[in-house]
């Protein structure tokens, strides 16, 4: 792979401040900051923390697809940054499918996908459905409730303790570890622990008497991982499924609550919940900063001299439309496999289980607005808040208000 030659150094341009409050609360005028860096621009992840950001499509499949120059592997960077950093949860080395390359990726990338290949659709279609109907149930005589801590997280941690064998029971542990994780600052090493002891729960739970569930299809599969290994492919399904996909749901729930002549023709039947989804990956990314990598050697990129052991990160949120493109744009539909927002990544490392995810997210958001078909936002979309941090667009909340009903005057049917 032939870069351009010439190369900004590093220091030359001023760092955007992904950690900041403001990144929150306004991301486009960072992104727009990065890009006019270039296709690469320099950023920190937390305070005194550096990163290279890619803004620019080319650049990132560029990236993305030379195995060569680029690898997964963080422990050098690692030696370089203070062990209670609020980004290590997100970041640190372990032995799974994230941050590792060659043929051990493969070996765990493998296992992976073919342990969701067991998952059957109209099965999963079940798990979800009935995760709704136990959560919709419990909303619904209030006539208001918060789609982000009520409903669009805690789905999440009843379909994924189902998927992976579990009780519904322990979905509290799960939600309550994970969110901590993915919030950094002072909570992350806290929330690292307890999803560690959830996962080593579920393994040897699993150990001891197998089920029809991810982990003891993980523990049977044919390349014979260890359970060490079990566990860390766990460790990375769970954090990678859970989190993103509430971002999905509950980001997409807004822009759908959000616009009247949307919200109206989605529950006609006549526009279908795939569109926003597929506009949320377009616009609004879970996921918005990640696909981290690191140079093997000191090289030249895209204008940029980029060192060794320093992050390069994709910026899913910035490859998107611009805030002015996208306010320009009503909702129109868009094929399912439309990928050129790259939230599913792209190369040896993109996402195993895109199919899966926007099935849990479409059935999600379509068996919600059969039980409550009348929801409607208490706070105007442009008033919404979202969790600091530089890697997710994360809601804090999104309260809605419904006519109270009981289960028996719910739409939802099968």
């Amino acid at each position: 792979m032939t870069y351009p030659a010439q190369a900004e150094d590093f220091h030359l341009s001023a760092p955007v401040r992904l950690w900041e409050d403001g990144f929150a609360a306004d991301s486009h005028s960072y992104y727009e900051a990065l890009r006019a860096q270039g296709p690469v621009g320099h950023a920190e992840l937390a305070p005194g923390v550096p990163a290279y950001v890619v803004t620019d499509r080319r650049a990132a499949l560029d990236l993305l697809h030379d195995t060569e120059a680029w690898s997964h592997d963080p422990r050098p960077w690692e030696e370089t940054v203070d062990g209670d950093a609020p980004i290590l949860g997100m970041m640190r080395w372990r032995p799974n499918a994230l941050f590792n390359d060659g043929e051990l990726h493969g070996r765990y990338r493998r296992s992976l996908s073919d342990a969701f290949d067991l998952v059957e659709p109209h099965d999963l279609r079940e798990r979800v459905h009935r995760a709704v109907d136990v959560l919709a149930a419990g909303m619904a005589s209030r006539g208001r409730a918060d789609l982000v801590s009520e409903f669009a997280r805690p789905l999440m941690s009843l379909v994924f303790n189902d998927l992976f064998g579990l009780p519904d029971s322990e979905s509290d542990r799960l939600q309550d570890a994970i969110a901590r994780v993915m919030d950094g600052g002072d909570q992350a090493a806290r929330g690292e622990e307890e999803f560690g002891r959830y996962i080593l729960d579920l393994v040897a739970a699993k150990s001891a008497q197998r089920g029809q569930d991810l982990t003891s299809w993980l523990l049977d599969h044919p390349l014979g991982l260890t359970p060490e290994e079990v566990t860390w492919q766990v460790f990375l399904m769970l954090g990678a499924g859970h989190e993103p996909t509430a971002n999905l749901v509950s980001n997409a729930l807004s822009r759908i609550l959000g616009n009247p002549a949307y919200y109206s023709t989605l529950t006609s039947g006549s526009r279908p919940v795939m569109d926003a989804v597929v506009e949320v990956l377009r616009h609004e990314t879970p996921l918005a900063n990640y696909g981290i990598h690191f140079a093997r050697k000191p090289l030249t990129f895209h204008g940029v001299w980029v060192r060794a052991a320093v992050p390069v990160v994709i910026s899913y949120g910035a490859i998107g439309l611009t805030a002015e493109e996208a306010a320009k744009q009503s909702p129109v539909a868009r094929h399912p496999q439309d990928a050129s927002h790259l939230s599913w990544s792209a190369g040896e490392h993109s996402c195993p289980v895109k199919q899966h995810t926007l099935l849990i997210a479409t059935e999600a958001i379509e068996r919600l607005t059969q039980w409550l078909p009348d929801l409607e936002p208490t706070t105007p979309r442009e008033q919404l808040t979202w969790r600091t941090g530089p890697f997710n667009r994360s809601l804090t909340e999104l309260p809605v208000r419904f006519v109270p009903r009981t289960a028996s005057q719910s739409g939802a049917s099968e």
